[in-house]
């Protein structure tokens, strides 16, 4: 199947120029999904696993008028019948939802979504029903590659709720619309002050000159707004994830600009003679050697990265799930749910090649592998600490790249926050309040709280135990009866007080990769193995 395919060279020119943007995905379709809301909206007997640090509890009852939450009530003991005399009472034209026995989580958010793009076949629809399929109830998107007046568009219709989608905060690539590009402190200062004037939420920053760079970020910060970053390699040598906390920005994406800014022997990673930037086998083949090139777990120079970026209320947006395809390149290409929810141009996209950005398995072997397993088990370390001494981390995917589909990614994220030594307790808390205190949106997302916006996650299995039950997918069990079964996959998303049957649109999603294999004859090989 031959598709229009993104170049590196493009993909470099539009995040360092800002000159362009990706081929638009189609936006969402009119909302004809979800119930409500209510003038009062009871969910009886859940049991809650808040994100405030508080262990679960339950079973409670959990009102909602509008789309505000208005009393979260304990109303009983486990196991023991509930005296109905303990129970909020429904008022009339209200709505109870009977959730005995499930789970009750807040929203999550998504610190690191791209909505799709024209180029991978993901238009708003599929995207935003994956990631709504998955209790995702807010994303950050970090780039607004569609451009920035199309994310607005789905943010504005998504505040309405006139689309079943996510609530969106748009940022905006620095120089993004530019038609020269930026070289000087008073043109960023200028390009920050007009982009606030056309309504985004903040900044993603890729590199610059120190001058320029500083002063887009200081510019940034006065007007109110928020900053994200991914310090590459063009510009990380002058400029790097010290340099930017100290300016003032928000938060770090990935890991880039950590490990060097804890160099002590060297000023740049050790790029062989022969590396080029802009071939992605050279660049994410070496860079899975950088972090043991920095300063050493608990040296000297590791705790004092970690105490100055304390002091600077930094937020760490690890994305650990992005890079997972490094260390482990066949469990990412053959995850069981390419097959019936990854898009026909997705998977073309994510394939072997020179010129869609991610798809740089030129060569990629055993050693490679075993430079990103040495390469997790230090940023891993690093991020741990960070959290454990206090630091923000949140939750992000950046799916639509290297084999991590939108949705599923996020909960893979959850997966690998545990395996970096987060307490399922502490997994749920980057997830949905930390992200929430990133956006500046504490007062309204990210907790289960009297007064804030009723955006839950609601499923039947206890995910403390097993964060598998997120996947749509569900986790594998075995019954009483000696079957085998699938448990879990969120039952219920609510936003706004409005209640979305997630396993139906996780269906829809389905069905919409169904058509589109049916409509082009596709059929979904391996790389290299050619289709009959």
């Amino acid at each position: 199947m031959k598709h229009l395919k993104l170049t590196s060279l493009l993909f470099t020119a539009l995040l360092f120029s800002g000159l362009s943007s990706f081929a638009q995905a189609q936006k969402a379709s009119p909302r004809n999904e979800g119930e409500g809301p209510w003038p009062q909206l009871i969910i009886r007997g859940v049991t809650l696993i808040n994100s405030t640090g508080a262990p679960a509890m339950g079973p409670v009852d959990i009102v909602v008028e509008g789309n505000r939450i208005t009393n979260v009530q304990a109303v009983g003991s486990p196991g023991v019948k509930i005296n109905p005399a303990r129970r909020p009472v429904l008022k009339a034209g209200g709505k109870e939802l009977q959730a005995e026995g499930m789970y009750l989580l807040p929203g999550f958010i998504d610190m690191h979504g791209h909505i799709g793009g024209a180029e991978k076949g993901s238009d708003a629809d599929y995207v935003f029903k994956l990631w709504m399929a998955h209790g995702i109830t807010t994303i950050r998107e970090p780039g607004s590659m569609n451009g920035l007046d199309w994310v607005l568009d789905q943010k504005a219709k998504s505040l309405r709720n006139e689309i079943t989608a996510p609530r969106i905060f748009a940022y905006t690539v620095f120089g993004q619309g530019n038609k020269t590009p930026i070289s000087t402190a008073e043109q960023a200062r200028a390009w920050v002050r007009e982009n606030a004037k056309k309504g985004a939420d903040g900044v993603k920053f890729f590199g610059a000159s120190p001058e320029v760079m500083f002063a887009a970020i200081d510019e940034n910060k006065k007007l109110g707004l928020r900053s994200a970053a991914h310090h590459a390699q063009t510009d990380v040598g002058r400029w790097n994830a010290l340099n930017s906390a100290k300016a003032g920005l928000t938060s770090l994406e990935h890991w880039y600009g950590l490990p060097e800014a804890m160099f002590k022997d060297r000023t740049v990673q050790h790029y062989s003679a022969d590396y080029n930037y802009l071939n992605e086998q050279d660049r994410f083949g070496e860079a899975g050697t950088l972090w043991k090139q920095a300063a050493e777990p608990q040296s000297e120079r590791w705790k004092e990265l970690i105490s100055q970026l304390l002091a600077l209320d930094f937020t760490l947006d690890p994305t650990f799930n992005i890079y997972e395809a490094n260390r482990d390149l066949m469990r990412a290409r053959t995850v069981e749910w390419h097959a019936d929810y990854t898009m026909p141009k997705l998977w073309d996209f994510y394939s072997p090649s020179w010129n869609s950005h991610g798809s740089y398995w030129h060569s990629w072997g055993t050693e490679q592998e075993n430079d990103w397993k040495q390469n997790y088990k230090l940023w891993m370390a690093f991020i741990n600490e960070y959290k454990n001494r206090g630091g923000r981390v949140t939750a992000g995917s950046d799916a639509g790249f290297i084999y991590e589909l939108f949705g599923f990614a996020y909960i893979r994220e959850l997966e690998l926050l545990r395996e970096a030594g987060f307490h399922p307790l502490e997994v749920i808390k980057a997830a949905t309040l930390s992200g929430a205190q990133a956006l500046g949106m504490e007062k309204d997302l990210g907790s289960v709280e009297v007064g804030k916006l009723a955006d839950f996650v609601i499923v039947e299995e206890n995910p403390l135990k097993n964060l598998q039950v997120l996947y749509g997918t569900g986790a594998i069990q075995l019954n009483a009866n000696n079957e085998v079964i699938r448990a879990g996959g969120v039952k219920y998303t609510i936003k706004d007080g409005i209640i979305y049957d997630a396993k139906k649109l996780l269906a829809d999603v389905k069905e919409m990769v169904e058509k589109e294999k049916a409509k082009t004859g596709y059929k979904l090989v391996q790389p290299g193995v050619h289709q009959h």
